[in-house]
């Protein structure tokens, strides 16, 4: 009877345990914009990213990890001297606070959140056929977004404002990027 007891308890606290921390792989798509006045002209580009993530809920309100590597690619020019192609990969981490907005019942919840992203670049392509191109190997931005929960799955959308300037040289050239992502929570 011990046993059985003792086996109750623990599946008892096993499931608590899962609805308060959830962890799991997540894929995301983003598109980049350049943010500068420098340039005379700049186009987006897109790229993808993996990752995991780790949220601990609390009643209606929830944080979150992320940790895992993106790209983002994007293209700038000024007349009479060339385009320059930016392509930029590396590590990405996340720390996020949210509120449940709505909730779905044993289905799922909507969610709205803020928080920062760092980013280190740690494979960098500045390419244009004129000279070298020094970048910021790190970018921090603030992010806000909006996402939902359906039974394991997590689809969110989030919009980061870069503060940091990738250009050295003088000129301003900050990100502005809308990520798209999903997750699996295992737990």
């Amino acid at each position: 009877m011990k046993k059985f007891i003792l086996a109750a308890l623990l599946c008892i606290s096993v499931n608590g345990f899962a609805q308060l921390i959830q962890i799991g792989p997540q894929v995301s798509y983003n598109i980049t914009s350049p943010n500068t006045d420098d340039f005379s002209s700049k186009s987006a580009g897109n790229g993808m990213g993996v990752g995991g993530f780790v949220r601990l809920n609390l009643l209606l309100f929830y944080a979150q990890g992320e940790l895992g590597y993106s790209e983002s690619k994007f293209n700038v020019s000024q007349t009479g001297i060339g385009e320059t192609e930016y392509k930029l990969s590396g590590t990405d981490a996340a720390l996020i606070a949210g509120f449940k907005i709505v909730p779905l019942g044993k289905l799922g919840n909507v969610r709205l959140f803020v928080g920062y992203d760092w980013k280190n670049y740690s494979d960098i392509s500045a390419n244009n056929s004129l000279n070298y191109i020094a970048v910021e190997k790190n970018n921090s931005s603030f992010l806000g977004g909006v996402g939902v929960d359906l039974w394991k799955f997590t689809i969110d959308y989030r919009y980061l404002a870069g503060v940091t300037d990738l250009d050295p040289s003088g000129r301003s050239l900050k990100t502005n990027v809308s990520n798209f992502s999903v997750g699996f929570k295992f737990l």
